[in-house]
C-alpha cells in the first residue's frame, strides 16, 4: 500500500472518530482541506477496505458493542499493514486475545495483550483484513 494511501485512510478514521460525518462529500472536502486531496471514487474504496459502516446517517468505526458480552464492548482497528489493534475494557484484553488465539485464524501470525490494549501481528494487508474481519465475526 502507498505511504499516501495509508495515511488517508488513517486520517479518514481519526475524521470518523472525532468527527460526525455523513457522507462521502462531506469526507473527500475534510480530507481535502487537511491536506488529502482525494476523489469520491478513492474515499469510497478506502471506507470498504477500512470496513467503515453508516450508522443513523453518519460514518462509524465497526465496533462489536454487545452489552450482554462478558467482555463489553471492543474494537479492532488497522494499524499500518501488518497489525491489528483492539481496544476494550481495562482487565479484558487477555480473556478476549485468548478467545482470538482459539479461533485459530491462520491468518494471525501472534497476539500480545495488555490491559485494555491488544496487538494483533499478521504478515501483510491481505491478511489484515481477513483477520480484521474473522476477528469481529468472533465477537458477534
Amino acid at each position: 500500500m502507498r505511504i499516501q494511501k495509508q495515511e488517508r485512510q488513517n486520517r479518514i478514521l481519526q475524521l470518523i472518530g472525532t468527527e460526525t460525518i455523513h457522507s462521502q462529500v462531506d469526507l473527500t472536502t475534510r480530507l481535502a482541506e487537511l491536506g488529502f486531496p482525494a476523489t469520491q471514487a478513492s474515499v469510497s474504496r478506502d471506507l470498504d477496505e477500512l470496513g467503515v459502516i453508516k450508522v443513523h446517517g453518519a460514518y462509524g468505526i465497526p465496533r462489536v458493542d454487545d452489552p450482554g458480552s462478558r467482555f463489553g464492548p471492543v474494537s479492532f482497528l488497522r494499524a499500518g499493514d501488518n497489525l491489528i489493534v483492539g481496544k476494550c475494557s481495562p482487565g479484558l484484553a487477555s480473556a478476549i486475545t485468548v478467545r482470538i488465539d482459539s479461533a485459530s485464524i491462520s491468518e494471525i501470525v501472534g497476539t500480545i495483550a495488555g490491559d485494555d490494549t491488544i496487538f494483533i501481528a499478521v504478515p501483510d494487508a491481505r491478511a489484515q483484513m481477513s483477520a480484521l474481519r474473522q476477528i469481529t465475526e468472533v465477537f458477534q
